[in-house]
């Protein structure tokens, strides 16, 4: 099967009663127009996206088939990341850590509150951040809601 649309967000009252099955796309991948992937119940699903793909990404529970029975839905799994957490008492370190995280091109999503940054894991990082006085970072699993980016562009280039 091909793939070429999203046709909505399986919450949508349209898909409402259908089964749903997922492909699962890595964050890193959401920008991509070509895919082949095998969905969680063994369909080989063919990907053929447009280029508005390339400045929306896929999002958690795009809809990219439907029938009369089942749904074939997006699934952004949840990966390595880093969350860096700005204490109160300094908030003007923002300012630092979106200085170091951008200055290795890594893409950066806001957190739970003001105060609360992530970003995809790798070790260097981990490192950098974790120096910056009144910041603590630590490596956990993120789903990563594109919603949420700070980043202009999303990739996971880093140094």
């Amino acid at each position: 099967m091909i793939c070429n649309k999203i046709l909505g967000r399986s919450s949508d009252e349209k898909f409402a009663g259908l089964l749903v099955d997922y492909v699962e796309i890595q964050w890193h991948e959401a920008f991509a127009r070509l895919h082949r992937k095998t969905s969680r119940q063994g369909q080989d699903v063919g990907i053929r996206m447009g280029h508005e793909i390339l400045k929306r990404g896929f999002r958690q529970d795009d809809v990219i088939y439907a029938d009369e029975r089942k749904i074939i839905a997006v699934c952004i799994p949840p990966s390595e990341a880093i969350r860096m957490t700005v204490d109160r008492d300094h908030p003007r370190q923002a300012a630092k850590l979106c200085y170091e995280v951008g200055n290795t091109h890594t893409s950066m999503f806001w957190g739970e509150d003001d105060y609360t940054f992530y970003a995809p894991y790798h070790q260097t990082l981990l490192d950098k951040v974790d120096q910056i006085h009144g910041v603590t970072a630590e490596k956990v699993l993120k789903r990563f809601d594109f919603d949420q980016a700070l980043s202009s562009s999303i990739n996971d280039h880093h140094h």
